[in-house]
């Protein structure tokens, strides 16, 4: 289980706060950075690796990051690097790899859960420019810069949307389920796969006419081919990204509700224990008000205005000062007594406009 010391280094590694990592861990010269957190069950280090901060990734080494630490899918903290060194170029491969393989030199070898080694990956780096250079006579066509544009456009669409709910609460994990990446890797591995044996037919290819405009419809119909392809799992993927946001919403939207029932009934019994700030059941802890507006009205249909306005006037009358300090205010705690007093103005201040909306 992750320590409170622990999470406090995943909040700095995660916001690339350097100095107040490198302060942190001075001061806590014992605290173990090999832990593992969230869906992936990732390490800071491999956080630092996707996130491509190399002064974080040093300062992680220094104080013992283990660098053949694997997340859910068998991944080290070099095949994470090793794949951004991918997307990014040489850079990434300065900033991220090298430390990584000066540090473990045999983390170059260690597979993951599929067998694919760092120095595999590396290889198919040099495999797909070697493809690229084959391929250096036949100008780029239109169509397949489209196709990579979407290909990119459809992972960083489907990291956007995910990365909002990447909570254990509500997203469940699926370990036989082929998610984003597998699906991301597979994809690629078998474009280049196919487009560099393209380059090896026309390289070799010294027949006649008919054989070349053989060989250019069967590449026309590969891409049309891989084309519908993307197209049909990007809406797939679309599909399941909109139904686990909104089991997501509901999830958040039951919570609030135990947590009102739980926290307001114990309100009228005596002797009930003291509420600080994280206490009282917000609909979003860390949101805005917006957002916690939201929470308490999922699920609600606004067109059917006369059941919108009873579910708004309840949650007025929930959330009123006057009565929230009738029920709760002889319970707060001192130190964080007027910090909720003022969320709640703020949150009934937005429930009254709302009402008025619906008036006018």
């Amino acid at each position: 289980m992750v320590s409170r010391k622990q999470t406090r280094v995943w909040k700095y590694v995660e916001e690339g706060s350097l100095l107040k990592l490198k302060s942190y861990l001075r001061k806590h010269r014992d605290l173990d950075v090999n832990f593992s957190k969230g869906k992936r069950r990732r390490s800071p280090l491999q956080l630092a690796c996707c996130l491509g901060d190399d002064a974080v990734l040093r300062l992680l080494l220094k104080h013992g990051a283990d660098v053949l630490q694997r997340d859910r899918r068998g991944d080290t903290a070099l095949h994470t690097a090793v794949n951004r060194a991918l997307k990014h170029g040489k850079t990434a491969y300065d900033d991220l790899v090298v430390p990584l393989k000066k540090h473990c030199p045999e983390a170059l070898n260690a597979a993951n859960t599929a067998g694919v080694t760092p120095q595999d990956l590396l290889k198919w780096r040099k495999h797909s420019e070697t493809a690229d250079s084959m391929s250096h006579a036949a100008k780029r066509d239109p169509e397949e810069e489209w196709m990579e544009k979407l290909f990119g456009e459809c992972e960083d669409e489907f990291c956007e949307t995910f990365g909002v709910y990447d909570d254990d609460d509500f997203l469940p994990v699926d370990d036989d389920e082929e998610d984003f990446g597998d699906w991301a890797d597979r994809i690629r591995r078998e474009y280049f796969d196919k487009k560099h044996a393209e380059a090896q037919r026309l390289a070799a290819s010294s027949s006649g006419w008919k054989k070349r405009k053989q060989e250019r419809e069967q590449e026309e119909q590969s891409r049309k081919e891989l084309h519908q392809r993307l197209q049909r799992e990007h809406e797939e993927y679309l599909a399941r990204a909109a139904r686990k946001e909104e089991e997501t919403r509901r999830g958040k939207k039951r919570q609030y509700d135990e947590r009102c029932a739980a926290t307001f009934h114990a309100a009228s019994s005596s002797g009930a224990s003291k509420l600080s700030y994280s206490d009282i059941p917000w609909p979003a802890p860390r949101g805005t008000v917006q957002e916690m507006v939201d929470v308490m009205l999922h699920g609600v249909d606004r067109k059917d205005v006369q059941a919108f306005r009873k579910v708004v006037l309840k949650q007025q009358a929930l959330w009123h000062p006057d009565k929230f300090a009738q029920r709760c205010g002889s319970r707060l705690e001192e130190k964080d007594k007027q910090r909720i007093l003022d969320t709640v103005t703020a949150l009934s201040q937005e429930l009254n406009r709302l009402v008025q909306s619906l008036r006018t």
